[in-house]
């Protein structure tokens, strides 16, 4: 493990520039980079512009390198290992076509690969560290942005592993962009499960002669289904979402088109809702496994769940409705978050991002006024937290 510290001093000529740091330029600069998961050169010119972009701020940034893993991006006001307030992130994106690397802006909107997930609210946590910096608010606050999250967070449990003390009073988990109008409670686990398929091998001509491995595994599949129905947009949305569901992430099987398979093996992603959990999994599977097919739990995570009434949820969704003129509702969702890490160490998790649509697709887009009134909660928010505990000293 390498942790390289930099201590950002705090200039006085900088002060204006740290006030009024420009987050849709940030937002722009941070989407040039193509920080497709892996991309170890882009990530790095990233890292460095993060680190630039707090020079003079006063801040103190770790940037942590791990054996076999991605580094993971560390500023705050204080190094110590509980904090007020943590926001939790990443830079990294899923692939795209080149000018989804450039952004562009239509009709109040910002187009680009990370402008919703999650580049946009990555530049929301850079500027509140700023102005917790500049105006000396009397909190403990940091920043936390992994670069591997597209591809199972592994940056994430090494820095966590490494730092077993870091926690906070209150997480915010800017990563659940969808609708500024929502606050998240509830988002499931994570489940991924490996099927493996074990045949004869025969030629193609003589089936009877072997044992298809692809055909077992589609057996299999089918005996999943019965447990785990199968859902699409050509079918009709289930009245509750709220439930376990399963996705067929990546099948192989063969090797030549005149020879039975003797190998086969697909990829399942499960989501558990907090009611359900992995041994009861397991229990189900073991029921669907077919002559010569068997499995294995690859990873599995916990369910961020989240009390509606929580005080500091509901402090909040009343500053965010303030702002916004509008009643925000609650939503629970399907995705999984970093911040789960945290939920489990005791802290309260608040997930709520701006508006847009197209993760992870070509159209992929940010509304620029969330993006705006995002930021400006948080550092309402943040105040109010540094108010109260300055009454309190």
């Amino acid at each position: 493990m390498i942790c390289i510290i930099l201590n950002i001093p705090y200039r006085k000529d900088d002060k204006e520039k740290v006030k009024i740091m420009d987050l849709m330029k940030t937002v722009e600069d941070l989407i040039r980079f193509r920080t497709e998961t892996g991309n170890e050169i882009e990530i790095e010119k990233c890292l460095n512009y993060l680190e630039h972009n707090l020079q003079g701020s006063g801040a103190i940034v770790k940037i942590c390198r791990y054996d076999g893993v991605s580094p993971v991006f560390f500023a705050a006001n204080v190094m110590e290992d509980y904090f007020d307030v943590l926001v939790i992130g990443h830079i990294d994106v899923v692939p795209a076509s080149d000018e989804m690397f450039e952004p562009r802006y239509e009709n109040g909107k910002i187009f680009g690969r990370g402008t919703l997930d999650m580049k946009s609210f990555a530049a929301v946590a850079l500027n509140s560290l700023h102005y917790v910096l500049a105006h000396k608010l009397p909190i403990k606050f940091g920043v936390i942005l992994s670069t591997d999250e597209e591809k199972g967070s592994k940056s994430t449990e090494a820095f966590l592993k490494n730092h077993p003390d870091l926690n906070a009073k209150i997480v915010l988990d800017n990563d659940v962009g969808g609708d500024i109008m929502k606050i998240v409670a509830r988002c499931k686990n994570p489940v991924f499960v490996k099927i493996t398929a074990e045949g004869e091998a025969a030629h193609g001509s003589t089936p009877w002669d072997g044992r298809d491995a692809n055909e077992n595994l589609f057996k299999t599949w089918k005996n999943i289904r019965k447990i785990y129905p199968a859902f699409s947009m050509d079918e009709a949305k289930p009245e509750n979402t709220w439930i376990d569901t399963v996705h067929f992430a990546k099948i192989e099987g063969g090797e030549v088109s005149n020879v039975i398979a003797s190998h086969a093996e697909a990829l399942l992603d499960f989501r558990l809702i907090e009611t359900s959990n992995v041994e009861a999994l397991s229990a189900n599977l073991d029921k669907c496994m077919e002559k010569g097919v068997s499995y294995k739990v690859v990873s599995a995570s916990t369910p961020v769940v989240m009390k509606e009434n929580n005080p500091h949820i509901v402090a909040y969704k009343n500053f965010a409705e303030d702002i916004l003129g509008h009643s925000l509702e609650f939503e629970y969702i399907g995705g999984a978050t970093d911040s789960r890490e945290f939920a489990v160490r005791g802290a309260t998790v608040i997930m709520h991002s701006g508006s847009g649509e197209g993760m992870h697709a070509p159209g992929e887009y940010a509304v620029v006024e969330s993006i705006k009134q995002l930021a400006d909660i948080q550092i309402k928010f943040l105040e109010k937290l540094a108010g109260e505990k300055k009454d309190n000293e």
